[in-house]
């Protein structure tokens, strides 16, 4: 029971699969969006401004000026100001320390590199 009445040989395309039917590998949600270095600086900047919002709470509150003696130096600051000033130099203070150990590792890491290549 053939619709070609004329027995002529069929011709005719077969149906495409259905979508749903193809495999296709399936889309990982966390390989799609990648951790880049534009996303840890909007990152960094944004906690960074959120900090300073503290800070400037912290030190608009804290304006009571406060004497402070230091060996035999004598003077008033606000409060606010003179903890921000004490965290900015123990900030500069481990910069600098943090700086001589890299310089101190590179220099380390060139002389082995020397003292590799003339083997």
């Amino acid at each position: 029971m053939s619709s070609n009445p004329e027995g002529l040989p069929d011709t005719s395309v077969p149906p495409l699969p259905e979508p749903e039917a193809v495999n296709l590998p399936a889309a990982d949600a966390t390989s799609e969006v990648k951790f880049t270095r534009a996303a840890a600086l909007w990152t960094s900047l944004i906690l960074g401004f959120l900090i300073l919002i503290v800070l400037l709470i912290f030190i608009a509150q804290n304006t009571a000026p406060t004497p402070f003696t230091f060996l035999n130096w004598h003077w008033n600051l606000p409060l606010g100001v003179a903890i921000l000033l004490a965290a900015v130099c123990g900030g500069l203070i481990t910069a600098l320390v943090s700086a001589a150990r890299i310089f101190q590792l590179r220099r380390a890491a060139k002389k082995n590199f020397a003292a590799a290549r003339l083997r």
